[in-house]
Protein backbone atom coordinates (compact mmCIF):
# COMPACT_ATOMS: atom_id res chain seq x y z
CA UNK A 1 0.00 0.00 0.00
CA UNK A 2 2.96 2.37 0.62
CA UNK A 3 3.97 1.66 -2.71
CA UNK A 4 0.90 2.44 -3.82
CA UNK A 5 0.53 5.59 -2.47
CA UNK A 6 4.17 7.11 -3.96
CA UNK A 7 2.96 6.01 -7.17
CA UNK A 8 -0.04 8.63 -6.64
CA UNK A 9 -0.31 11.97 -7.79
CA UNK A 10 -1.74 13.76 -4.98
CA UNK A 11 -0.07 14.02 -1.36
CA UNK A 12 -1.51 11.52 0.58
CA UNK A 13 -0.05 10.15 4.18
CA UNK A 14 2.64 12.50 4.77
CA UNK A 15 3.82 11.81 0.95
CA UNK A 16 4.00 15.36 0.16
CA UNK A 17 6.61 15.17 -2.63
CA UNK A 18 6.06 18.00 -5.50
CA UNK A 19 3.59 16.82 -8.57
CA UNK A 20 4.63 16.20 -11.74
CA UNK A 21 2.94 17.11 -14.94
CA UNK A 22 2.14 14.71 -17.57
CA UNK A 23 1.24 16.26 -21.00
CA UNK A 24 -1.40 13.83 -23.26
CA UNK A 25 -2.83 13.79 -26.79
CA UNK A 26 -6.02 12.60 -27.10
CA UNK A 27 -7.49 12.61 -31.14
CA UNK A 28 -10.18 11.01 -32.59
CA UNK A 29 -9.85 10.47 -36.32
CA UNK A 30 -10.49 11.56 -38.81
CA UNK A 31 -10.29 15.13 -37.48
CA UNK A 32 -13.02 14.37 -34.91
CA UNK A 33 -11.52 15.53 -32.11
CA UNK A 34 -8.22 16.85 -30.45
CA UNK A 35 -7.26 17.54 -27.43
CA UNK A 36 -4.07 18.31 -25.85
CA UNK A 37 -4.11 17.91 -21.68
CA UNK A 38 -1.77 18.71 -19.12
CA UNK A 39 -2.05 16.28 -16.04
CA UNK A 40 -0.90 16.81 -12.49
CA UNK A 41 -2.34 15.42 -9.73
CA UNK A 42 -6.19 15.32 -9.79
CA UNK A 43 -6.59 17.95 -12.16
CA UNK A 44 -6.20 18.78 -15.62
CA UNK A 45 -4.28 22.23 -15.31
CA UNK A 46 -4.13 23.26 -19.24
CA UNK A 47 -5.75 22.02 -22.27
CA UNK A 48 -6.26 22.80 -26.22
CA UNK A 49 -9.57 21.18 -26.70
CA UNK A 50 -10.88 21.55 -30.79
CA UNK A 51 -13.78 19.26 -31.89
CA UNK A 52 -16.15 18.52 -34.83
CA UNK A 53 -20.08 17.38 -34.00
CA UNK A 54 -22.15 15.07 -36.04
CA UNK A 55 -24.78 17.90 -37.62
CA UNK A 56 -21.72 20.65 -38.04
CA UNK A 57 -19.17 18.63 -40.04
CA UNK A 58 -17.75 22.27 -41.19
CA UNK A 59 -17.79 24.02 -37.76
CA UNK A 60 -14.61 23.23 -35.79
CA UNK A 61 -15.57 24.17 -32.25
CA UNK A 62 -12.45 25.28 -29.67
CA UNK A 63 -12.14 25.89 -26.06
CA UNK A 64 -8.82 26.01 -23.21
CA UNK A 65 -8.57 24.95 -20.19
CA UNK A 66 -6.25 27.51 -18.10
CA UNK A 67 -4.20 27.20 -14.91
CA UNK A 68 -6.34 29.35 -12.67
CA UNK A 69 -9.49 27.54 -13.27
CA UNK A 70 -8.00 23.51 -13.39
CA UNK A 71 -10.42 20.58 -14.44
CA UNK A 72 -11.17 18.66 -11.31
CA UNK A 73 -11.07 14.52 -11.74
CA UNK A 74 -12.56 13.49 -8.87
CA UNK A 75 -11.80 9.80 -9.20
CA UNK A 76 -8.66 10.75 -8.20
CA UNK A 77 -9.20 11.97 -5.32
CA UNK A 78 -12.03 9.28 -4.56
CA UNK A 79 -9.79 6.31 -4.96
CA UNK A 80 -7.01 8.87 -3.06
CA UNK A 81 -9.26 8.54 0.00
CA UNK A 82 -10.04 5.28 0.18
CA UNK A 83 -6.06 4.10 -0.51
CA UNK A 84 -5.38 6.55 2.53
CA UNK A 85 -8.42 5.51 4.49
CA UNK A 86 -7.20 1.49 4.46
CA UNK A 87 -3.63 2.94 5.31
CA UNK A 88 -5.29 4.58 8.60
CA UNK A 89 -6.88 1.06 9.33
CA UNK A 90 -3.50 -0.52 9.70
CA UNK A 91 -1.96 2.05 11.72
CA UNK A 92 -5.35 2.48 14.00
CA UNK A 93 -4.06 -1.54 15.29
CA UNK A 94 -0.91 -0.73 18.10
CA UNK A 95 2.25 -2.96 16.49
CA UNK A 96 2.13 -4.88 19.85
CA UNK A 97 -1.51 -5.30 20.33
CA UNK A 98 -2.43 -8.89 20.75
CA UNK A 99 -5.71 -10.00 19.14
CA UNK A 100 -8.45 -11.82 20.93
CA UNK A 101 -10.18 -13.36 18.09
CA UNK A 102 -10.26 -14.14 14.48
CA UNK A 103 -13.78 -12.29 14.52
CA UNK A 104 -11.55 -9.33 15.27
CA UNK A 105 -9.02 -9.73 12.91
CA UNK A 106 -11.85 -10.11 10.37
CA UNK A 107 -13.15 -6.66 11.00
CA UNK A 108 -10.11 -5.12 10.31
CA UNK A 109 -9.63 -7.36 7.13
CA UNK A 110 -12.88 -6.42 6.44
CA UNK A 111 -12.61 -2.76 6.97
CA UNK A 112 -9.29 -2.92 4.74
CA UNK A 113 -10.86 -4.67 1.66
CA UNK A 114 -13.91 -2.53 1.70
CA UNK A 115 -11.59 0.53 1.92
CA UNK A 116 -8.98 -1.03 -1.38
CA UNK A 117 -12.48 -2.47 -3.35
CA UNK A 118 -14.10 1.18 -3.44
CA UNK A 119 -10.64 2.74 -4.56
CA UNK A 120 -10.17 0.33 -7.45
CA UNK A 121 -13.71 0.93 -8.05
CA UNK A 122 -13.23 4.77 -8.47
CA UNK A 123 -10.63 4.14 -11.25
CA UNK A 124 -12.08 1.37 -13.20
CA UNK A 125 -15.91 2.27 -13.32
CA UNK A 126 -16.86 6.26 -13.75
CA UNK A 127 -19.81 7.09 -12.20
CA UNK A 128 -22.73 7.57 -14.36
CA UNK A 129 -23.79 10.70 -14.89
CA UNK A 130 -26.93 12.08 -16.91
CA UNK A 131 -26.59 14.69 -20.12
CA UNK A 132 -27.84 17.37 -17.54
CA UNK A 133 -25.48 16.41 -14.97
CA UNK A 134 -22.64 17.44 -17.08
CA UNK A 135 -23.97 20.29 -18.71
CA UNK A 136 -24.79 22.12 -15.27
CA UNK A 137 -21.34 20.55 -13.83
CA UNK A 138 -18.85 22.86 -12.06
CA UNK A 139 -16.10 21.60 -14.44
CA UNK A 140 -18.16 23.00 -17.45
CA UNK A 141 -16.85 26.38 -15.81
CA UNK A 142 -13.04 25.91 -16.13
CA UNK A 143 -13.74 26.05 -20.66
CA UNK A 144 -12.52 29.57 -22.11
CA UNK A 145 -14.38 30.30 -24.20
CA UNK A 146 -17.92 28.67 -23.06
CA UNK A 147 -19.35 25.96 -25.25
CA UNK A 148 -22.53 26.12 -27.09
CA UNK A 149 -25.60 25.25 -24.79
CA UNK A 150 -26.23 22.46 -26.89
CA UNK A 151 -22.54 21.26 -26.04
CA UNK A 152 -20.87 19.63 -23.28
CA UNK A 153 -17.80 17.70 -22.95
CA UNK A 154 -16.09 15.46 -20.17
CA UNK A 155 -13.04 14.51 -18.82
CA UNK A 156 -13.07 10.71 -16.63
CA UNK A 157 -10.88 7.97 -16.19
CA UNK A 158 -11.60 5.05 -16.76
CA UNK A 159 -9.32 1.87 -15.63
CA UNK A 160 -6.04 2.98 -17.02
CA UNK A 161 -6.78 5.77 -19.63
CA UNK A 162 -8.40 8.96 -19.68
CA UNK A 163 -11.21 9.14 -21.84
CA UNK A 164 -12.38 12.49 -22.90
CA UNK A 165 -15.66 12.72 -24.59
CA UNK A 166 -18.10 15.00 -26.44
CA UNK A 167 -21.58 15.51 -26.03
CA UNK A 168 -24.39 17.25 -28.59
CA UNK A 169 -28.19 17.56 -26.99
CA UNK A 170 -31.07 17.72 -30.03
CA UNK A 171 -34.37 17.27 -30.01
CA UNK A 172 -35.89 14.95 -32.31
CA UNK A 173 -39.80 14.53 -32.28
CA UNK A 174 -39.87 16.68 -28.52
CA UNK A 175 -37.66 14.20 -27.21
CA UNK A 176 -34.39 15.34 -25.98
CA UNK A 177 -31.07 12.80 -26.90
CA UNK A 178 -27.56 12.92 -27.36
CA UNK A 179 -24.85 12.06 -29.89
CA UNK A 180 -21.08 11.43 -28.17
CA UNK A 181 -18.05 11.16 -29.42
CA UNK A 182 -14.64 10.25 -27.36
CA UNK A 183 -10.88 10.01 -27.54
CA UNK A 184 -8.65 8.45 -25.06
CA UNK A 185 -5.04 7.45 -23.50
CA UNK A 186 -3.06 5.70 -21.70
CA UNK A 187 -2.08 7.14 -18.17
CA UNK A 188 1.22 5.15 -17.05
CA UNK A 189 0.97 5.44 -13.58
CA UNK A 190 -2.85 4.70 -13.18
CA UNK A 191 -1.50 1.48 -14.78
CA UNK A 192 0.67 0.89 -11.82
CA UNK A 193 -1.52 2.70 -9.00
CA UNK A 194 -4.37 -0.21 -10.21
CA UNK A 195 -1.65 -3.32 -9.99
CA UNK A 196 -0.67 -1.99 -6.40
CA UNK A 197 -4.37 -1.45 -5.71
CA UNK A 198 -5.41 -5.54 -7.01
CA UNK A 199 -2.12 -7.14 -5.56
CA UNK A 200 -3.59 -5.48 -2.38
CA UNK A 201 -6.50 -6.99 -2.75
CA UNK A 202 -5.30 -10.13 -3.35
CA UNK A 203 -3.39 -10.46 -0.29
CA UNK A 204 -6.07 -9.46 1.94
CA UNK A 205 -8.14 -11.37 1.26
CA UNK A 206 -6.28 -14.74 1.07
CA UNK A 207 -5.39 -13.48 4.78
CA UNK A 208 -9.00 -13.72 4.87
CA UNK A 209 -9.38 -16.83 3.17
CA UNK A 210 -6.83 -18.63 5.39
CA UNK A 211 -8.00 -16.95 8.70
CA UNK A 212 -11.54 -18.11 7.68
CA UNK A 213 -10.17 -21.76 7.11
CA UNK A 214 -8.21 -21.75 10.34
CA UNK A 215 -11.09 -19.98 12.96
CA UNK A 216 -13.81 -23.44 11.93
CA UNK A 217 -11.44 -25.13 14.18
CA UNK A 218 -12.80 -25.24 18.25
CA UNK A 219 -9.52 -24.93 19.81
CA UNK A 220 -8.33 -21.84 17.28
CA UNK A 221 -7.19 -18.88 18.85
CA UNK A 222 -5.26 -16.02 17.52
CA UNK A 223 -1.57 -17.20 18.00
CA UNK A 224 -2.05 -20.82 19.00
CA UNK A 225 -0.27 -23.09 17.37
CA UNK A 226 -2.99 -26.19 17.44
CA UNK A 227 -2.09 -29.03 16.29
CA UNK A 228 -5.21 -30.06 14.32
CA UNK A 229 -4.82 -26.24 12.64
CA UNK A 230 -1.15 -27.09 11.49
CA UNK A 231 -1.91 -30.38 9.96
CA UNK A 232 -4.73 -29.00 7.97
Amino acid sequence: LQECVRRFPVPLCGNDGPQKQDKFVLTAPPEQLKCVVTLMGDSITHADISFKVQRQQNVIHRTTIQNDNPWKLQQVQDAGNHLQQAILHIENVDKDYMFQSSEEVLHVLGSILGCLQRGRSSLIVPRKRTIDDLMKSRNMKSLAPSLPEDLAISFYIQSHKLVFAVYQLSSVHGTMKFDSHQAECSVPWLNEVLVLFTVALQLCQQLKDKICVFSQYKDFTVGSRSHSALSW
